[in-house]
């Protein structure tokens, strides 16, 4: 073997010390603190340049971990330091690394060293083979020959070739270097191609030199061309192909069917190509050898070729969909068979269903049907866009031949399609409560995944079968409603509801004859009442997505409807809440109905005073729902009708947040909880109370609309609305005053907040306004700054400078005195109290939330009221921007953008206004240099990589406001000594100054800064820098 002596000579006293660490770096007898520090002494080892010559010493020491960390510090240092290798000893390293791999090899050492030695090789030819002329030419095949003349074994050399297309594959390299390497790939593949086909055609296969054959094979079908790639396909399909007298080895017909999934996924054989080379022939096979599978496919006993071979059904399903979309009816005949593709495609889809119905249980019997769900979206959108062609010329030209071909193409998808509706109805059934008591929670999880799977399946069936799947629903049911008292199957039915459910997205909003048909007391009424939860939870579920539906329906009574549909379910759902398992899903299902049908339930509020009046039983934590629900239908109402009951509902609310708020100081648990609940009943009456009605939408304000709004407001003049409205606020001011450092009781009031306060377009009876509450939250940011607080801020200084939705000025019109004067006198407080936390050590590190959620606010005002920073007390506004440029070195993105944000608000509006004097001068005289220095900095590795465009729009901004100030900034802080260390030499420092200050063009700014990036981090020349300059 070759001697390396172009490398360090070590002394073997130096080589024994290295060894003895990493042996003991291996050793379980050494504490983890202790291998933490040999770990970090074998790093810097390898870092010496010495470590060179480790590498033929450690190979040749017989322990295999001295062994595998010589192998490694080869790939390193080559991966590493190659920079300081010595160029002239590239081809001796290339000519001992080959040798040592063979040596490795023939001796017997370990497969992670000789894998390790591979990974050596690929680096150095990825080093010194790029380039012209190459110091390495072909060097995959002169690698081969190397290797393969000093007797390799056949399946080493596959390894070493798998290692090679992995490598080159993921290298980091550009341009040209990459072309070249890839090139390498396409002028080696007829050789990997051989070296494949030998291997895999032995009369007598060798199991691991298969293996190792297919999995290079796979390592390669990303380069290979598709003509490379077709001719192994049927050796694939020999080799899974059973022996007449016996039955699959799963050995190598799991190997080979993997082979044949990647080639139909990633290959360039992949999205439907090659259908007379790989769709045709697989069909062939699964028809002679597909249902010898059938008999694994009992329940619990799915082995290891009965799930591989569902996973090549499921990849030739993904591959070749719009193939059997276009040939489920053809009459042509698949070459070589005496059968036409229309059977292949349905003795395909036969098998396929096979799967998707497999008895038992998924997640507990089976774990592959979920695997065939995906096919049917795909093969329902191929229907849609088939093109029929063929067999025209067959049939005399007779004009109507393509109707019939399309007439008898539906009928057999149909078919299809209601086998598979059947199939699916009953494998989302729950089994009976015996039975589930055995069932571990995470199958029971896994299970109610998988029925919502099924419910994504269920709405592409529908596409195709439309009414027909709801007709066969409903006719299941009412043939299980017929069997005697105790024989239904609630489970069965449970199932059916299940997947109407499901379906519900893709059912037109439209009268409904089957729809009906579920609500009428013939079947909703034969439904239990009592036990049997689980099929009740899924009718109120049901109820709930189809809330909106009722709008379709009349609301007079019928002959066949008595009373309407709609108070049926409201019914149903009503008999529901005082159950405690159940009463969660029904004041869902309420509140959903409610909303969506607020007109036609307001003649039946009397119905809902009674309800209200019945909910002592209910829980507070649903309550609120109720509450809601009961709102919705009263908002429906004209305004002046709207008093009694709002005052009925809120007053007790209101009393009993008082009470809690003066009750004894020790029952803080229970205080908490009635605030917090109460609180959610009053955010559930506001929400209830506000009109459906987008007031976006609303183009224009009709004469109707403004005499509502009037009469609106004069039932909010009203003084029972007054006094209600009074009293509400002083307790929500309370409760702030008191609980606002409740983390529970914040979120609570948050959520009132942004529920009772709205724009003018939005007001309702209960509507509070935003000054006040501003007010509060301020307030409560004193006593404890949080993310909450900071974003309620944020929205209700929009809530002070509303949109004016019709006003005929394309202009923005100026806030308010009335709300300026809110801002001047809070933005202080708010300041103060913000800065006052951010400004502590590691405040802003430890708080990304407050800071993005400060910033934010800030931004908002800078929008609607930019004046008011200038309206600051003396040293506020410096204050914040000595803030905001600190918060330009966090590494935490969203404060960062956030930050950035909120300064290319003030300084282009800054300069943009002509109300502010020399506000824009004073303000980049006194902070434009550090707001620079913080985003070159930034550039040069302070900042996240992830920001850099949000840097990048800042300082082009500062750069076209303030051209002259920044280029004797720029220039002052790039060479500067105390500038971030960076790997941008002076000359890239000069050019970057040049660019932006002679840059007239955002484009222009924003590549020079990019460019300046890469070269300031050392990412200059990388794919991953230019991969992630755009991120």
């Amino acid at each position: 073997m070759s001697s390396g002596n172009f490398l360090p000579d070590l002394s073997p006293p130096d080589v024994q010390q290295a060894a003895q660490l990493i042996q003991q770096a291996y050793s379980s007898a050494h504490a983890q603190v202790d291998q933490r520090r040999i770990q970090q002494e074998l790093v810097e080892i390898q870092r010496r340049p010495e470590a060179w010559g480790l590498v033929v010493p450690f190979l040749e020491h017989p322990d295999p971990n001295v062994q595998f960390f010589g192998a490694h510090t080869a790939q390193v240092k080559i991966m590493r330091d190659w920079d300081s290798f010595p160029e002239e000893n590239a081809e001796h390293l290339r000519e001992l690394l080959l040798k040592l791999t063979s040596h490795s090899i023939l001796t017997g050492k370990g497969k992670v060293v000789c894998r390790k030695l591979f990974v050596a090789i690929t680096s150095l030819a990825l080093r010194i083979a790029p380039g012209s002329p190459s110091r390495w030419p072909d060097w995959i095949v002169s690698a081969v020959n190397s290797l393969s003349s000093s007797g390799m074994p056949p399946d080493q050399l596959l390894a070493f070739l798998t290692i090679v297309a992995e490598e080159v594959e993921t290298a980091d390299l550009l341009g040209s270097s990459k072309m070249q390497m890839h090139q390498s790939l396409l002028d080696a593949s007829p050789m990997v191609i051989q070296a494949v086909i030998t291997s895999i055609t032995r009369p007598t296969l060798i199991l691991p030199e298969l293996q190792s054959a297919l999995k290079c094979f796979q390592a390669w079908i990303y380069t290979l061309r598709a003509n490379d790639i077709t001719p192994i396909i049927p050796l694939l399909i020999t080799i899974m192909t059973p022996a007449p007298d016996s039955g699959f080895d799963e050995s190598t017909f799991s190997v080979a069917s993997d082979v044949l999934q990647e080639i139909m996924t990633r290959s360039s054989l992949a999205g439907g190509a090659g259908t007379s080379t790989l769709t045709e022939p697989l069909l062939v096979w699964l028809n002679a050898h597909g249902d010898r599978g059938e008999p694994r496919l009992l329940p619990g006993s799915i082995d290891g070729v009965s799930h591989s071979l569902c996973k090549l059904l499921v990849a030739l399903g993904d591959h070749s969909t719009m193939y059997f979309a276009s040939n489920i009816t053809s009459l042509k005949p698949i070459p070589g068979t005496p059968y036409r593709r229309a059977y292949f495609v349905q003795k395909f889809l036969h098998l396929l269903l096979k799967y998707t119905g497999l008895s038992g249980y998924y997640g507990v019997d089976e774990e592959e049907s979920e695997m065939t769900l995906g096919f049917w979206y795909l093969f329902q959108e191929s229907l849609w866009s088939v093109e029929y062609e063929d067999q025209a010329e067959d049939q005399d030209g007779i004009p109507s031949l393509l109707d019939v071909k399309e007439k008898e193409q539906w009928t057999v998808v149909n078919a299809v399609y209601v086998q598979l509706v059947e199939i699916l109805r009953r494998k989302v059934m729950w089994p009976d409560q015996r039975t589930l008591s055995y069932w571990a929670k995470d199958e029971v999880d896994r299970f109610q995944v998988y029925r919502r799977d099924v419910g994504d399946t269920l709405i592409n069936a529908y596409y195709i079968l439309r009414n027909d799947m709801l007709g066969y629903f409903l006719e299941d049911m009412q043939k299980r409603f017929a069997q005697p008292n105790g024989l239904q199957g609630w489970e069965e039915i449970e199932a059916t509801l299940h997947c109407i459910m499901s379906i519900q997205e893709a059912v037109p909003l439209e009268d409904n004859l089957f729809l009906a048909r579920l609500f009428e007391p013939d079947v909703l009424g034969r439904l239990p009442t009592s036990g049997q939860d689980r099929i009740r939870r899924t009718m109120l579920g049901l109820i709930a997505v189809y809330s909106t539906w009722f709008t379709t329906q009349t609301n007079a009574p019928t002959p066949t409807s008595t009373p309407s549909l709609l108070m049926n379910a409201i019914s149903y759902v009503v008999a529901a809440l005082p159950e405690p398992a159940l009463c969660l899903p029904a004041a869902n299902a309420l509140r959903d109905l409610c909303d969506a049908n607020r007109v036609a339930l307001a003649p039946h509020i009397g119905a809902f005073a009674e309800l209200h009046a019945g909910l002592s039983g209910i829980p507070d934590t649903e309550k609120s729902k109720v509450l809601q629900s009961i709102a919705s239908v009263i908002q429906a109402l004209p305004p002046e009708e709207e008093i009694p009951p709002i005052q009925a509902i809120v007053i007790p609310v209101i009393e009993k947040l008082a009470q809690a708020l003066h009750g004894p100081s020790q029952l803080v648990d229970e205080t908490r909880f009635i605030i917090i609940s109460q609180l959610q009943t009053l955010s559930g009456v506001a929400k209830g109370l506000t009109r459906t009605q987008d007031s976006l939408l609303i183009l224009d304000e009709s004469p109707e609309e403004r005499a509502e709004a009037e009469r609106l407001q004069r039932a909010r003049d009203d003084y029972t609305m007054v006094k209600v409205r009074e009293d509400l606020f002083n307790t929500i001011r309370n409760i702030a005053r008191y609980w606002s450092m409740d983390a529970g009781v914040s979120d609570a009031l948050s959520d009132f907040f942004r529920s009772i306060t709205s724009l003018p377009s939005d007001i309702t009876l209960l509507s509070l306004p935003a000054a006040p509450i501003f007010e509060i939250v301020c307030l409560a940011c004193q006593r404890q700054l949080t993310a909450v607080w900071l974003s309620l801020a944020n929205m209700l200084v929009i809530q002070l400078d509303p949109p004016t939705l019709f006003s005929t000025s394309t202009l923005k019109s100026t806030p308010s005195p009335e709300a300026l004067g809110v801002i001047s006198t809070l933005l202080p407080i708010l300041l103060e109290a913000s800065l006052g936390v951010l400004g502590q050590p590691g405040a802003m590190e430890a708080n990304p939330d407050i800071v993005q959620a400060f910033f934010g606010c800030m931004d908002t005002i800078a929008k609607h009221f930019l004046v008011g920073f200038y309206r600051l007390p003396p040293g506020a506004l410096d204050a914040l921007m000595q803030c905001a440029v600190t918060s330009l070195s966090l590494q935490e993105r969203y404060s960062l953008v956030a930050t950035c944000t909120f300064l290319e608000t003030l300084i282009r509006r800054t300069a943009s206004s002509d109300d502010l004097g020399d506000a824009s001068t004073i303000l980049i005289q006194g902070h434009g240099r550090p707001i620079l220095r913080a985003i070159l900095c930034g550039f040069a590795g302070v900042a996240p990589r992830s920001a850099t465009q949000n840097l990048i729009e800042l300082l082009s901004i500062v750069a076209s406001k303030f051209p002259a100030e920044t280029r004797t900034w720029m220039t002052d802080i790039l060479f500067a000594d105390d500038f971030v260390q960076s790997k941008a030499s002076p000359e890239a420092k000069r050019t970057f100054v040049k660019t932006i200050i002679g840059s007239r063009s955002p484009k222009k700014t924003r590549e020079a800064a990019q460019q300046f990036t890469l070269v300031a981090r050392g990412l200059e020349g990388t794919s991953f820098g230019y991969a992630s300059v755009n991120i």
